[in-house]
């Protein structure tokens, strides 16, 4: 059985780009991510260039806790969301903040 508790405000792993950074913590079973995305963050500007992909291909079980975000997929279709919403967006897409408030999200990555 187990049993483990870590804290987003001193996490395992942080990456910073421009517009924003992301907090990880490694638990048994899955990793769980803290996304801070200022005003002017979108993923095809700010995190393109440091994975080199044309889309995101992040595969996201998330939760808005505050800020909106627009989401695109490679396909087309869209979601703008917002606090409260659960989501899940597949890999193949761009996302940017909508507005002039941070978008703050946690993200749910289940381990291989």
């Amino acid at each position: 059985m187990t049993c483990e508790a870590k804290n987003l405000d001193t996490p395992d792993v942080t990456r910073t780009f421009e517009h924003g950074d992301l907090h990880l913590v490694n638990l048994p079973g899955a990793t769980i991510g803290r996304a801070s995305f200022r005003p002017g963050w979108r993923w095809s500007i700010d995190v393109k260039p440091l994975v080199g992909t044309d889309s995101c291909q992040g595969h996201h079980i998330s939760y808005v806790v505050s800020g909106h975000l627009h989401v695109r997929m490679d396909d087309g279709a869209e979601l703008e969301l917002g606090p409260g919403d659960g989501h899940v967006v597949g890999a193949g897409h761009d996302a940017w903040v909508v507005g002039d408030e941070p978008c703050v999200t946690i993200d749910f990555i289940p381990s291989d």
